[in-house]
């Protein structure tokens, strides 16, 4: 061996033993890798696993595992049996070598190439195929269930009279079967094609036959196989024109048979079926024949029949016979299409009633305590006064309210209070030291719930304010004692790890942060290395396998939304997109509504959610969004009322709509996941709500589909529109409003959900809709729609916003004028319409964001009534000028009376002396148009009114925590001046 860097006498360096010293390290790396690799992909599957054990719901995941493995294997096996099959046999048939062509001569070099690689050639080839297909047929796994337990809706369809499942659950398998056969033939074609060629089965240039006999039958019975399969697809085709959408003038995505269909397609395609059929025999006879002139000849008359009869016949037929007479030729299928569209989303039982949209009654006085009686109008917008709660309520500033409140009822001395409620949850954004141990250690969860009366806001010295019935830190109120820590919430994103060495922060008093341990049994437990390791790689966080404060007891929280928690424990459910929590038997619940959904509902036409549910709110506000469901539908029902409790996050599904039956299917599929209607407590009852998304879905589809007769339909005379909103300009729907009311038919007040429609293309009323939300009575889900006369004006809610803002009688506009040529904002809540005494009463809370301050106040109330406007402080004061006489109401009690609680405090005493100099000053310079001093008194006041308030903390957290009453307004300075002051403060 030659000498490496050294002379005569230097040493030899070896160079064999570092070259296999690399080899076994490259070796080594690349064995890790591949663990690594395993690893990873099992770290998934292992945390999914852990975490539906964690929650009881083991036999969802085990349930689709196991059908999307048996698809996987038992369709990648096919496929890949069907493509290996076709190779080898096409191997099989070559033709002796010994005379080739030049042709077959220069593939010589390919043929001898692969020779030695045959074998691991056709197993990589075949494996590849049966890959790519068993992931397709896992995807399918949905199908598979639906068509495996499917069960009979006990409807016929108008045209095959088939039962409506055929059509739901077993027509999509079978285009998949279809689908999946057409994959097989063609691959198997164009396979066999390529093996023959390459062994000189086939020949393109060379001179003489251009295929052997043998590749001449097995190319034919491919190709036959593909001609029955299309002979399949033309016979499925004939039932999927009931479930085929189309564009018509008479609606969009319009779904089911028309004139045309029934009588040129329908016919074409049994037409065509025929043809089929004897093409594919005499593919097949080309096993004797060993000639391809029948089967081209065959299969061309086919390709010309398909062109003739199923495309310009029909377009004949539609031409000179249903065009020239349309509606009379369109009818009776019309008239198919109305009544599955309206059953298919439960709406056949809508209640039209004609209502004047004009009171009868000339002395309107009588009608002021009728307004009482008739509704509960709510001047609290809960898509206003978030930033109110916040200000208000928020008491750290790692807890924060959603964007969006909700409305729910609570019962107070026997009567129901429309209520707005929020959950003080966790916003980690405001935790002032970001580290991976506070962000997932020590500030796991949220606190309390905060709830005011829809129907009042305070007076005195604090106007505007929501009067709190739950409040202040810990929450306490009307709603008595309950789990107040919020765990789950809408807001929570982020995992936690609780449970365990480190202490969590609970809450904040005067004594300092009180800390607590997580008590749950939510949760995975990581006392297991394996477990943290599985975590460590699923999540990326390396620290989660070393870190010391994990230990006994930790448990790892994840999946933490309630919509999240839901979809993910049953996938097969569509979830609404507002979410609202209640306190439910002393706990905090989220509700949720989820949906059962299909496309396969022969004649119903079809919509699509995410388009359909889409409002000025959820344009703003994408978690209320059903942004994902994209696909469209034409059956929808509310089958399954869902629960999670944000401590433990329990989750738990309740069946609702007992006749439902893609609800009793997935219950098949699923068994013991969905609890039976009878297990809901009458404590849970009492909180359940129509849901909103379909409320929008059946509004949508009401602007049509409230017609019954086809005539009518097809003239679009009758069609409707939901409105903008005329509280913004974003353009966007006006989203549906929840109330207390009772329409004209109705004895009593039913929390409802209301909204306005307005004609195509204008802006007056049309129609009111109202559906009955009091789950658990008999009237629940019932839809009444109030159809205003086509013949009369009734002002539609743009109009009256319009009306609003342009009012100079009440002052209005100068209001707008000097708040808006301030430094203060307008935002207007709600416009809210009741049906009154035939007329429409309408009313809307108007608020001020003022100068430098950060949430907004009820200044002023608006409301008309038959043309007549008042713009007052009080929604009392504006109904008493609307009509002329006092209610028998009392109004909220006057907050301004009460002397300070602190007001002994020296120090809020400056600050409210400061404050009241702050505020005449704003008032001086409001007088004088002096818009710079009182942009600079508005920022005086606001600090001032910031001591006060910090100093009155202070002091009440000094005495033992005492708290302002909640139902006096409560919150933070529930005493203190008006931090807005405004022209109509004076």
């Amino acid at each position: 061996m030659p000498d490496r860097g050294g002379g005569p006498t230097g040493p030899r360096i070896r160079v064999g033993r570092p070259s296999r010293r690399v080899r076994t390290l490259l070796m080594t790396l690349g064995v890790l890798a591949v663990l690594g690799m395993v690893f990873t992909m099992f770290a998934g599957f292992w945390t999914d696993w852990l975490w539906y054990r964690s929650v009881h719901y083991s036999s969802v995941f085990t349930t689709t595992l196991w059908t999307k493995i048996g698809l996987f294997f038992v369709f990648g096996l096919l496929m890949a049996l069907a493509v290996g099959f076709n190779i080898w046999l096409a191997h099989r048939l070559r033709p002796p070598l010994s005379a080739m062509s030049m042709e077959q001569q220069s593939l010589d070099r390919y043929r001898m190439g692969i020779a030695p690689y045959k074998k691991w050639l056709l197993l990589g080839i075949t494996a590849l195929v049966g890959l790519i297909a068993g992931a397709s047929a896992s995807s399918q796994w949905r199908t598979w269930l639906m068509w495996v337990n499917g069960v009979p809706f006990h409807e016929k369809d108008p045209q095959f009279h088939l039962d409506v499942s055929f059509y739901a659950f077993d027509l999509p398998w079978y285009r998949f079967l279809l689908g999946f056969g057409f994959a097989a033939a063609i691959l198997s074609l164009i396979a066999a094609a390529l093996t023959h060629y390459l062994y000189g089965g086939l020949r393109v240039t060379s001179p003489g036959a251009r295929a052997t006999a043998a590749a001449t039958g097995h190319l034919s019975v491919l190709l036959g196989v593909f001609v029955t399969l299309k002979a399949v697809a033309y016979w499925l085709d004939r039932y999927g024109l009931a479930v085929k959408s189309s564009d018509f003038k008479a609606t969009d995505n319009w779904t089911g048979l028309r004139y045309v269909d029934a009588n040129a397609y329908l016919p074409a395609k049994t037409i065509l079926f025929c043809i089929a059929v004897i093409c594919a025999l005499l593919f097949f006879a080309t096993l004797w024949r060993r000639t391809w002139q029948l089967p081209v000849i065959g299969f061309g008359l086919m390709v010309l029949s398909a062109i003739l009869i199923g495309g310009l016949y029909p377009a004949i037929v539609q031409k000179f016979q249903v065009q020239p007479n349309e509606q009379a030729k369109e009818a009776p299928y019309v008239q198919k299409n109305l009544e599955a569209t309206r059953k298919a989303y439960g709406i056949d039982d809508a209640q039209v009633s004609e209502y004047p949209g004009t009171s009868s009654t000339k002395d309107k006085t009588q009608l002021r305590d009728d307004v009482d009686a008739t509704a509960s109008l709510r001047i609290m917008d809960p898509n206003v006064v978030s930033p109110t709660f916040q200000q208000l309520q928020q008491m750290r500033k790692y807890y924060a309210f959603p964007n969006n409140l909700d409305v729910d009822r609570y019962n107070k001395d026997g009567k129901d209070q429309d209520t707005v409620i929020g959950l003080r949850e966790l916003n980690l954004a405001g935790v002032d030291k970001q580290n991976w141990i506070n962000t997932h250690f020590r500030y796991t969860h949220g606190y309390g719930v905060v709830a005011a009366k829809g129907t009042e806001a305070t007076q005195g010295q604090s106007p505007g304010r929501p009067v709190f019935t739950e409040s202040n830190l810990p929450s306490e109120g009307d709603l008595g004692t309950y789990e107040q820590r919020v765990y789950y919430g809408e807001k929570t994103t982020t995992y936690s790890i609780v449970g365990g060495p480190q202490k969590e922060i609970d809450y904040s008093d005067d004594e300092g942060e009180k800390t607590t341990s997580y008590q749950g049994k939510s949760g995975v437990n990581l006392a297991n290395t394996f477990n943290r390791a599985a975590y460590a790689v699923a999540f990326g966080e390396p620290q989660i396998l070393y870190s010391g404060a994990i230990g006994d007891g930790s448990r790892i929280l994840y999946n933490r939304t309630p919509k999240d928690r839901v979809e993910a424990v049953a996938p097969w459910l569509t979830i609404d997109g507002d979410a609202y929590p209640a306190v439910v038997d002393g706990r905090i619940l989220w509700i949720v509504d989820a949906y059962t959904t299909t496309n396969g509902y022969p004649y119903s036409s079809r919509t699509t959610l995410g388009d359909t549910t889409a409002d000025s709110l959820t344009a703003t506000n994408n978690s209320r969004a059903v942004v994902a469901q994209q696909n469209q539908v034409n059956y929808i029902r509310n089958s399954v009322k869902a629960t999670v409790d944000a401590y433990t996050g329990e989750v738990k599904l309740y069946e609702w709509d007992t006749e439902d039956p893609v609800l009793k299917t997935w219950r098949k599929a699923f068994p013991g996941t969905v609890e039976p209607k009878s297990d809901i407590s009458a404590d849970l009852m009492a909180h359940l709500r129509y849901p909103q998304d379909l409320f929008k879905v059946q509004r949508e589809l009401l602007t049509r589909y409230h017609v019954q007769d086809a005539d009518t339909f097809l003239s679009g005379s009758e069609v409707w529109q939901v409105p903008d909103d005329p509280t913004n300009k974003s353009g966007n729907a006006v989203p549906p409003y929840y109330l207390s009311m009772k329409m004209p038919d109705q004895k009593q007040q039913a929390f409802s959900l209301t909204t306005t429609f307005t004609p195509n293309g204008r802006d007056n009323l049309s129609a009111f809709m109202a559906v009955d939300s009091e789950a658990g009575t008999g009237d629940y889900g019932k839809i009444r729609i109030l159809k205003v006369p086509t013949s009369s004006t009734v002002d539609g809610p743009k109009q009256v916003q319009s009306q609003f803002n342009s009012n100079s009688q009440q002052n209005i506009a100068e209001f707008v004028r000097l708040i808006r040529g301030g430094d203060s904002e307008i935002e207007y809540g709600n416009l809210l319409t009741v049906p009154l005494d035939g007329g429409l009463l309408y009313a809307e809370p108007v608020y001020v964001r003022g100068g430098g301050l950060k949430y907004p106040l009820l200044r002023k109330v608006l409301v008309t009534y038959e043309g007549t406007t008042a713009f007052e402080d009080t929604l009392d004061a504006a109904l008493d000028k609307v009509f002329g006489a006092k209610g028998s109401t009392t109004e909220p009690p006057d907050e301004g009376t009460k002397p300070p609680p602190a007001s002994s405090n020296p120090t809020v005493r400056e600050a409210l002396a400061d404050a009241q100099k702050a505020f005449d000053a704003g008032q001086e310079a409001l007088k004088k148009g002096d818009w710079q001093a009182y942009g600079e008194a508005q920022k005086d006041l606001e600090e001032a009114l910031k001591r006060a308030e910090d100093a009155q903390a202070k002091a009440e957290k000094g005495s033992g925590g005492s708290k302002t009453d909640g139902a006096s307004g409560g919150g933070a300075g529930g005493s203190s001046p008006s931090p807005t002051p405004t022209p109509s403060s004076s």
